[in-house]
């Protein structure tokens, strides 16, 4: 998906209108999400009835208010409008999280062909590699909602990083709660160790060990001083 969009330039739907104008800043974007392109019309009535169920669509997925992670989704507005007037319209009816293409960018149109725009409003629904996972999604968003993401998500085999990043910040605090007890475990068993030795010492140079005293037997014994019983 990122290779679709490499040489663009991405505009952001917030009040700056912020671009994403460099290779590592669209990368960061767009890797590894799934992208909704949205092509529409300020001039299209059905349109604009869509556009507030998109819009709520998209909020309940990446909003913080509605969830404690976002999901890994991103929306681009494909202008079909016949003004930049029009479109700046229509864009106050999308979220500010959302992004898309400037007016007089010629690639609105080149994305219309490639995907064989043939009606509007049409949500073209592509997977990480680019590949198309729905060809037109309004349907499927209107009757089902935020719910049909997950369905998304599995057919496209989504890595879910957000998820990943918690697993691997868990496994670390628990590997950080228990260094200090096997450490404690390891300093136990080398007192262990340490203190084998010093006997094992103590015993080769004469002390009283009972490998000692099991020698002197052995030896009585063949001297014949030993107990005959």
């Amino acid at each position: 998906m990122v290779d679709l969009f490499i040489d663009r330039v991405l505009v952001k739907n917030n009040k700056d209108q912020d671009e994403l104008d460099t290779e590592r800043e669209i990368l960061m974007r767009l890797q590894n999400r799934i992208l909704m392109l949205f092509f529409a019309s300020a001039a299209c009535e059905t349109c604009q009835q869509f556009a507030p169920t998109l819009s709520d669509f998209f909020k309940r997925l990446t909003d913080e208010f509605y969830v404690d992670r976002s999901a890994q989704l991103v929306l681009l507005y494909i202008s079909m409008d016949q003004s930049e007037e029009q479109q700046e319209d229509f864009l106050k009816e999308l979220p500010k999280k959302s992004l898309f293409l400037a007016y007089e960018d010629p690639y609105r149109r080149w994305l219309e062909a490639m995907f064989n725009v043939e009606e509007l409003p049409t949500v073209v629904v592509l997977r990480p590699d680019s590949s198309v996972l729905v060809p037109n999604a309004v349907e499927e968003i209107v009757r089902l909602g935020p719910g049909c993401y997950r369905n998304w998500q599995e057919a496209a085999e989504l890595i879910d990083r957000n998820f990943m990043i918690t697993e691997d910040f868990e496994e670390k605090s628990m590997r950080s709660f228990s260094d200090p007890v096997r450490r404690m475990k390891y300093k136990v068993e080398d007192e262990k160790k340490k203190n084998k030795k010093k006997k094992k010492r103590g015993r080769g140079w004469g002390g009283g060990g009972d490998e000692g005293g099991e020698a002197g037997d052995a030896r009585d014994d063949r001297d014949g001083g030993g107990s005959p019983w």
